[in-house]
């Protein structure tokens, strides 16, 4: 499965999270502001996590045609962590997991 992590600059938590489920998954990272989220990326991805829901919208504007072919999928994780930050870590683990259980029931 591709998954695609998206966030406001692409640096921490997008990017947190392609790091701890790449042995899991095809994973990239990419952001709205910085490390620019690409039309090609988002075909690329068969699921999406975003962090906050202003990024669902921005994609939607953004990409309008690729968004409603897409799964995308909120993590509710706010911008106040660092790269690979034990806590933003454990966040990721319990909400991704969450996330893709109930997908797959």
């Amino acid at each position: 499965m591709n998954i695609l992590f998206v966030c406001n600059q692409g640096q921490n938590r997008s990017r947190t999270a392609e790091f701890l489920f790449r042995d899991r998954f095809n994973t990239k990272s990419a952001g709205l502001f910085n490390n620019l989220l690409t039309e090609k990326q988002l075909k690329w991805a068969d699921m999406v996590f975003v962090m906050e829901e202003f990024q669902r919208t921005e994609i939607s504007k953004r990409f309008q045609k690729e968004y409603l072919k897409k799964r995308i999928i909120n993590l509710d994780i706010p911008d106040t962590y660092y790269f690979n930050q034990p806590e933003l870590v454990d966040l990721l683990k319990v909400k991704v997991d969450q996330a893709i259980h109930e997908i797959a029931v």
